[in-house]
């Protein structure tokens, strides 16, 4: 295990032993807690939501043209094209802080300017579709447009940050073209590879789809067949094989540490009381919204949870600024996410980028308790 991963684990250690009752029933129901949440996400989205994710990565990373990542989000495209569409590109899935993880890694390993890789990151769960929704009809639809308009603002300027912090990471990926897969003249048109591509995006949408089992399983098989179709039909063994190895190498980069950061979620969960957080995020100070944010960062909120909890935090005394908050880290972060993170980024981009997301929607959700 490396040094940083060590020291997340310590701190999350030093939370629960110093915050909890240090009794047997309470280590215990930790301990049984941290396996709960890990069976709970095995059980419901490993499947539904993980694997489909992992397999459009592995599409991504073999075949989707380098030069049209590159176009689109990479480090010499401008501005007001790259960004904008990182934003969309990932706010049009249903996603949580860790499924995003596979499809960040792949267009990061595509050339993709770092600036847009990270704005695509963080509005991946931030503001998918369903949860504004969601979040409009139980919270009210001020609470939704704000959550929207914040989540697109961050994941801009956090862009803008990390871009201008390591220019050298886009100077290099500029120069030696950097990409790993195949290469950009593989013999499918265009339309073959974005079909291919949407229906593995519909599988994921389809899993996600409040409708009857009959509907959602016709759609699924559906959707699976025709990719299974595109396989067989139309690409060459060799690619297909590039794209199995290109799917495992993310999934076995990504979902041990994934896992563990599950665990050490669910522990912290029933280790800090709830009445010890809504304690200090009861007014609209700079420093309730920190500690929203921070406590967001380290827990872990499943995808459409964050809405129930966050309504029942509220219900307890938790102010509108510091709930906003805890919308914007607490889906765009998790210690789960955080740990493959550094994993992915090294130890200095995931950092600057930790602490970026922390602060920026500290200081969003100090302005929506102020002016709305």
């Amino acid at each position: 295990m490396k040094e940083w991963s060590k020291f997340l684990f310590l701190i999350g250690a030093f939370l629960v032993f110093s915050l909890a009752p240090m009794d047997a029933p309470v280590v215990t129901q930790s301990l049984s807690a941290g396996l709960s949440l890990l069976q709970e996400y095995a059980r419901r989205h490993v499947l539904t939501c993980l694997v489909p994710a992992f397999f459009i990565a592995g599409t991504i990373a073999v075949y989707v043209k380098k030069n049209a990542v590159i176009r689109l989000l990479g480090p010499t495209t401008k501005k007001y094209i790259a960004y904008p569409v990182a934003s969309v590109s990932g706010g049009i899935l249903a996603v949580c802080s860790c499924t995003i993880l596979p499809l960040f890694a792949s267009i990061y390993k595509r050339g993709a300017g770092i600036g847009p890789a990270v704005a695509f990151l963080f509005t991946g769960p931030a503001i998918n579709v369903t949860a504004i929704l969601l979040t409009g009809s139980v919270l009210g639809w001020d609470f939704a447009i704000s959550r929207l308009a914040a989540a697109m603002v961050i994941s801009v300027v956090a862009g803008l940050i990390m871009a201008f912090l390591f220019r050298e990471h886009d100077e290099r990926n500029s120069a030696t073209g950097f990409a790993t897969g195949l290469e950009d003249d593989l013999p499918y048109s265009g339309l073959t590879v974005t079909l291919f591509f949407i229906l593995q995006l519909g599988v994921l949408i389809f899993f996600a789809l409040s409708v009857s089992l009959v509907v959602k399983a016709i759609l699924i098989i559906g959707s699976i067949a025709a990719i299974l179709g595109i396989v067989f039909l139309r690409f060459r063994r060799e690619h297909n094989l590039e794209w199995m190895r290109e799917t495992w190498n993310l999934t076995k980069k990504i979902l041990p540490y994934l896992f563990v950061g599950i665990f050490i979620a669910g522990i912290m969960e029933v280790a800090i009381p709830k009445e010890f957080i809504t304690g200090l995020v009861g007014q609209n100070t700079f420093v309730a919204n920190i500690v929203a944010s921070l406590f967001g960062a380290f827990m872990y909120f499943a995808t459409l949870t964050e809405v129930p909890i966050i309504q029942k935090l509220m219900a307890l005394g938790m102010g509108r600024g510091p709930a906003l908050t805890l919308f914007l880290t607490g889906n765009a972060l998790s210690l789960p996410s955080m740990i493959v993170l550094f994993k992915l980024m090294g130890t200095k981009q995931a950092s600057i980028y930790i602490l970026s997301i922390v602060i920026l929607s500290a200081f969003a959700g100090l302005l929506f308790g102020a002016f709305v």
